[in-house]
């Protein structure tokens, strides 16, 4: 494709990522490193605002690299009214001078610079140079001293028990940087190297609500303890699936109470042998599938809820498979 075209299309992606920090502040402003869930967030996302659905495989040709050609015009529309724009014309009309602008700029930027200095105007430029250099060592060393590394375990608010043997995403925020993303070890802890006075962490975990965490650091302590609240609709889903009740009709009766009536419900298979991808169920398939006697649902590994009003609007599942 033109270069014109593939500066269109690298502007729609940052409007793209612009769009989505709208619902994900906390997701990687870069959009070429996206993976996993990111990738299934913004599969969602297309699938509510414009009722369209792209695979992982697209996203990697199209998305995380330059491709030499433009994906179809109507998967560029479809991207075009996600990000708010009628479709991709409308898209291209409305950025002319964006990407005209920027052109212009590069092309200021390869211009030659001019003459060098002379040697008294030289004299001047390095003195400043050289000041900049020395601020620099200095803060560098000061960084270096005021650096240390710092635990952090994750503990349920309610029992005071740490919180161990499942998965914790922790997305570390710095102002001015990308956030960084770090899972914490099977005793549901991490470590961190920093010279600041405060960090700013999103975390996740299937069964406890996401929060964002600032805390204040303190020199002397390098051990951190940070409480998580339970998420209760999660930890009963995954309780029913392992409970023998003999009252089905109160258990559906929950679960009705519990989900709400458009929730988009996914079940993956990424772990099990005999099938792979995902079904997407509706509240009644997926009640029937829990509540049956011999139902198929055993040993659910709830990965994702969301909830909206008090009731689950969104929520992600495995099976887990016995080891």
């Amino acid at each position: 494709m033109s270069r014109n075209n593939q500066e269109y299309f690298a502007e729609l992606k940052l409007k793209i990522v612009a769009k989505m920090q709208e619902s994900y502040p906390g997701i990687n402003p870069n959009i070429s490193e996206w993976k996993g869930q990111e990738i299934t967030d913004f599969q969602e996302e297309l699938l509510k605002s414009v009722n369209a659905h792209i695979s992982e495989k697209w996203f990697y040709t199209h998305m995380k690299s330059v491709s030499k050609s433009l994906p179809r015009i109507d998967v560029l529309n479809l991207l075009s009214k996600y990000a708010g724009y009628a479709n991709w014309d409308d898209f291209v009309f409305k950025n002319q001078d964006l990407i005209e602008a920027s052109q212009s700029g590069a092309q200021a930027l390869a211009e030659p610079a001019g003459s060098v200095p002379n040697t008294a105007n030289r004299y001047f430029i390095i003195i400043p140079i050289v000041t900049v250099c020395i601020v620099l060592i200095f803060f560098g060393v000061f960084k270096l001293f005021n650096t240390r590394e710092y635990k952090f375990c994750f503990y349920d608010a309610d029992t005071r028990e740490p919180i161990t043997n499942t998965r914790i995403e922790v997305k570390v925020l710095t102002d001015g940087e990308s956030p960084s993303t770090l899972f914490c070890n099977a005793e549901g802890c991490f470590s961190l190297k920093t010279d600041k006075s405060q960090v700013k962490m999103v975390v996740s975990t299937p069964y406890y609500q996401t929060d964002t965490i600032i805390r204040i650091i303190k020199k002397l302590n390098v051990n951190e303890i940070v409480n998580l609240h339970a998420n209760d609709y999660a930890l009963m889903i995954h309780y029913f699936s392992e409970m023998k009740v003999d009252d089905w009709g109160k258990r559906r009766e929950r679960l009705e109470n519990m989900i709400d009536e458009s929730a988009m419900i996914y079940q993956l298979y990424s772990q099990s042998k005999a099938a792979s991808g995902m079904e997407l169920l509706n509240k009644q398939e997926f009640i029937d599938k829990l509540t049956m006697p011999s139902g198929s649902l055993k040993n659910i590994e709830v990965l994702d809820t969301k909830l909206r009003d008090g009731k689950i609007v969104i929520l992600r599942f495995r099976i887990k498979l016995p080891s």
